[in-house]
């Protein structure tokens, strides 16, 4: 199919399709590799649905921490069904394939769930801020209709943010030679890097992205944590001090996993060209895959109203 492309005489073109990879160098194996991923991913999906389920269904945790911790959970299942098809596709039936239009679309959803995460684990930290700082007025800080406020307005930032992106892509001309990227779905580094024309614009805006949504985001919960740790310290017993900084074990843990990977595949697509695919590949793996995974796992471990919850919705499923 891709031999009977014509780009003879073409002075615009854009690709019907982009052609994906999946482990560079272990083609031969994807079969078995296909295993631990199809494991990650439903344990992604599996986790974050049991969560979600367990706020819904339980009235005690009805609070700002578990709404929040919702919104988390439904933000890892749109980051796993975002990479999911295509990766096990490739992965599964070998089928590289994506057209340019969807391989546009994948592009958004993945980093705008992606900018979403950021911005939930901020307005976690600020849940906790507040929590720890002003536990009298925590409840009537953080209302209901809060929540939603902050609910619509991270999702407004991340459309606004990421809806040029797939626009700015569709003007330029591509290469017709260069039609494999680099990874089992798209990314906006990686297709940008596919045009024969200058990309300047795109650099800018994407680097524009990053700064404006995670950079601002990451800044924004270090200077809530040492406003937290500033609070603790003012604690008279060392009992209360371990006791709130508890409570923010399990955040600390999630903004870990997620902004680690995202500083990795960061600084790879800017610096790392020198470094195997396989780097690549597998940096952006743990970056899209491991955090819906782990999250789930970190709060049902750190949080034994979570745990119990989820455990009581997994008991009625059986007796149903």
């Amino acid at each position: 199919m891709l031999a009977s492309w014509s780009f003879a005489n073409i002075s615009f073109f854009q690709p019907p399709a982009f052609l994906m990879i999946g482990i560079p160098g272990l083609e031969a194996v994807h079969g078995w590799i296909s295993i631990p991923f199809s494991s990650m991913y439903t344990a992604a999906l599996t986790g974050n649905c049991l969560i979600l389920l367990a706020v819904r269904r339980t009235p005690s945790l009805h609070q700002p921490m578990y709404y929040f911790l919702s919104m988390l959970a439904l933000t890892d299942v749109g980051l796993t069904l975002s990479t999911m098809p295509t990766t096990l596709a490739v992965l599964w039936f070998d089928h590289r394939l994506i057209g340019f239009n969807a391989c546009l679309a994948q592009m958004f959803f993945l980093h705008f769930f992606s900018v979403v995460e950021s911005s939930v684990l901020l307005a976690m930290s600020f849940d906790r801020f507040v929590a720890i700082s002003n536990p009298l007025r925590y409840a009537s800080v953080l209302t209901n209709s809060v929540i939603i406020r902050i609910g619509m307005a991270i999702v407004a930032r991340a459309t606004v943010s990421l809806f040029p992106g797939p626009f700015l892509l569709k003007r330029l001309n591509f290469c017709p030679g260069k039609i494999l990227l680099s990874h089992s779905f798209c990314f906006h580094a990686d297709v940008m890097k596919r045009a024969c024309a200058d990309i300047t614009v795109n650099i800018i805006y994407g680097l524009y992205v990053v700064l404006s949504t995670v950079g601002f985001d990451s800044l924004l919960i270090v200077l809530s944590y040492t406003l937290i740790l500033h609070t603790v310290m003012s604690l008279a017993s060392p009992r209360e001090r371990i006791r709130a900084l508890n409570t923010c074990v399990s955040h600390i843990l999630a903004v870990l996993v997620f902004f680690i990977p995202v500083i990795g595949v960061s600084m790879i697509h800017r610096f790392g060209r020198h470094l195997p695919p396989i780097v690549h590949a597998l940096v952006a793996y743990v970056y899209l895959v491991v955090p819906p995974v782990l999250n789930p796992i970190i709060y049902s471990v750190k949080s034994k109203p979570i745990r119990e919850a989820m455990l009581r919705v997994l008991r009625e499923k059986r007796k149903g």
